[in-house]
């Protein structure tokens, strides 16, 4: 064990040399270990820690801090949206193979720093599952959710300590976009019951985050299979996994949220019908015997006179 050990710490420091060294001076950057453990905490606490300590007590009222909360991170992912914009992909980034430039000119520093403040969002972005069960809305704590969350967290970290720029940080320039929309919506949400109506188009932002994945599938399809492009081939296969996986998380989230509850919706009303039909059905035949029974009951009684 003690050997495995050894070479296991042998293979990650060689590995490390090869980081970028622009990286070295940001918080937490410096070994992986932090991160580690940040990502192992948070589903610690998310999946047992949080809801064994929510199970008997009242939900929190955190409304209004849930409401600043994402008008802080509509803020944050629409300068997070401009600043990978500025730092290339406005201008004179590539959508077809785009090298990561490790040079230290202003525009690449640039691209370094936002792919820092990507990576910090992803464990800010934590707070929406302790909102969750703070709130004891434990079903929105689902394997979607927190598989998003963690991996996403986790990888973020050798993405910036290895290749902060290039060709994968195209997903994380939609993200971010995405992400915009998607806190906006859960501002309004939070905002309570009068907002709801503004919130209508809640299916249309699962299809939203569905179309991100397969764009950002897409576009790493295109340059591993046409392209040779220098850029380390197991952050392709992340990425392209990326929207593999969460294509299929999210479509069968729309199934089960959607087509599957809309099924059931029309087969209650059915059922319903079926059953109103059945009582009016009766008490109309109930009402005619009633009826024949009175007038031969009159009748009789005519007659005996």
């Amino acid at each position: 064990m003690a050997e495995l050990l050894n070479r296991f710490g042998k293979v990650l420091n060689e590995t490390l040399e090869q980081a970028d060294p622009r990286v070295s001076e940001y918080p937490f950057m410096d070994r992986p270990g932090l991160n580690l453990i940040g990502t192992l905490t948070y589903l610690f606490v998310v999946t047992y820690a949080g809801p064994r300590y929510m199970k008997n007590r009242e939900p929190f009222n955190l409304r209004k801090f849930v409401a600043v909360y994402n008008l802080v991170m509509v803020i944050f992912s629409t300068y997070i949206f401009y600043e990978f914009l500025a730092s290339g992909w406005f201008n004179d980034y590539s959508f077809t193979c785009q090298e990561c430039d490790y040079s230290n000119s202003a525009k690449a520093l640039r691209m370094v720093r936002v792919c820092y403040l990507f990576w910090i969002s992803k464990y800010i972005e934590f707070l929406d599952t302790i909102f969750f069960i703070a709130h004891k809305k434990f079903q929105h704590v689902s394997f979607l959710h927190v598989f998003h969350h963690s991996l996403m967290a986790f990888t973020w970290w050798w993405g910036v300590k290895f290749s902060p720029g290039g060709l994968g940080t195209f997903h994380a320039l939609i993200n971010a976009f995405v992400h915009m929309v998607m806190y906006s919506y859960y501002g309004i949400a939070a905002m309570g019951p009068k907002y709801q109506k503004y919130i209508w188009w809640k299916k249309y932002l699962t299809v939203f985050q569905m179309t991100q994945f397969v764009v950002v599938f897409g576009h790493m399809v295109n340059v591993t299979a046409f392209y040779d492009c220098k850029y380390p081939q197991a952050f392709k296969y992340i990425i392209a996994s990326y929207g593999t996986m969460f294509f299929i998380l999210f479509s069968n989230f729309w199934i089960q949220a959607y087509t599957k509850r809309s099924r059931r919706r029309a087969a209650d009303t059915k059922e319903k019908a079926s059953s109103s039909s059945y009582t009016n059905g009766n008490h109309m035949q109930n009402g005619i015997s009633n009826g024949v029974h009175k007038r031969a009951v009159a009748n009789g009684t005519s007659k005996q006179d």
